[in-house]
């Protein structure tokens, strides 16, 4: 009798709830001494889904309050030229991820030479002993560089800070290379309308490319996958979000329009919109192969992949100032991830837009 009873309760507890919060919340734990790493995440739309009315000098305003706050380090959505060098090893696996998101460093290879590793050893050297007054020559040597480590937002900063007159071929920038180069800085993507021109004008060197893309994989069923994800984002908050954007983008012919857009997306409560539309609304669809709730778990690798990249940009300099340029739906992930960490604090980004 007492063996059975014995069981039933071990079973009873078991069944029971085993869920428990941490008792260690590493962001109560913050540095007390010194200025601690400060990071400002600007969520935007991809810029190259903006109406064609959109005209980018509408965005002095935005870059006027981005200049004042000073950043001394600028991440930006884009995968590193290491990281792409990897994922081509396993084209198996990544062969889209390549094609979406990965540089073509051929032409820059075909200039200088090098390939990736070799080009990023070489730039990482040139700028640890890099002058404070390098001449154009030693400029268009590191944008060549840059192109060749796979690095293209990074080159056109070397770009737009030579003067007008010496953005040209020579120094390893050949004419094909200086071709791309001009059409690159006119790009309509954030990495090049507001990253690169930022930089530029804050006198940094270079972009950080924080991005990851090593949780993409082909899906079993790409067609059942899409059609269950499109069904749950059919729902209140995806279209509270569509009329807003549409109102927003029906604004942007100017700059305080353009500026107001800006405001919108790093609102507070924009995250959680963003969660009950997209991917809490993929959380909890019903498919039997668990379509939504696979594509929360690649979601979450990857804003957790760039949150540990753009910690690293910290690293070598702490009590840095980092700005983080990333599409709207990272915003709310990468700073409740971040502020975990001891040395950093998050800025407040719409008082910086005020």
């Amino acid at each position: 009798m007492h063996r059975l009873l014995a069981g039933i309760l071990v079973t009873a507890i078991f069944q029971g709830p085993v869920f428990a919060a941490p008792d260690f919340a590493p962001g109560a734990f913050k540095l007390q001494r010194g200025q601690p790493n400060e990071l400002l995440v600007l969520g935007t739309p991809h810029l190259s889904q903006l109406p064609k009315s959109f005209d980018p000098a509408n965005l002095s305003g935005l870059m006027d309050r981005l200049a004042n706050w000073q950043p001394q380090a600028i991440a930006i959505e884009a995968l590193s030229g290491l990281q792409c060098a990897a994922l081509r090893s396993y084209p198996e696996r990544y062969e889209d991820s390549i094609k979406s998101y990965c540089w073509d460093t051929a032409p820059a290879k075909n200039a200088t030479g090098l390939d990736v590793p070799a080009a990023t050893a070489q730039l990482e050297r040139l700028l640890s002993s890099w002058p404070a007054s390098p001449t154009p020559a030693q400029r268009r040597k590191l944008a060549s560089l840059f192109l060749a480590a796979g690095e293209p937002a990074s080159a056109v900063v070397q770009w737009l800070r030579l003067p007008v007159d010496e953005r040209r071929a020579g120094d390893g920038v050949d004419a094909r290379l200086a071709e791309i180069l001009e059409g690159l800085r006119q790009k309509r993507n954030e990495d090049y309308l507001i990253a690169a021109p930022l930089a530029a004008r804050s006198g940094l060197e270079r972009l950080y490319a924080m991005d990851d893309h090593t949780a993409d994989g082909p899906d079993a069923d790409p067609k059942a996958a899409g059609a269950a994800i499109m069904k749950a984002w059919d729902n209140q908050y995806t279209a509270e979000r569509k009329r807003t954007s549409d109102a927003l983008q029906s604004r942007l012919t100017a700059p305080e329009g353009v500026l107001a857009m800006y405001r919108a997306y790093n609102a507070a409560g924009q995250a959680e919109l963003v969660f009950r539309s997209d991917f809490g609304a993929a959380l909890e669809e019903p498919s039997p192969q668990h379509f939504g709730r696979g594509y929360v778990a690649y979601w979450e690798t990857r804003n957790l992949r760039m949150a540990s990249n753009i910690r690293d940009v910290m690293s070598p300099r702490p009590g840095i100032r980092v700005l983080v340029i990333v599409g709207a739906s990272h915003k709310g992930y990468l700073e409740a991830y971040l502020n975990q960490m001891h040395d950093l604090r998050v800025v407040d980004t719409n008082k910086i837009l005020r």
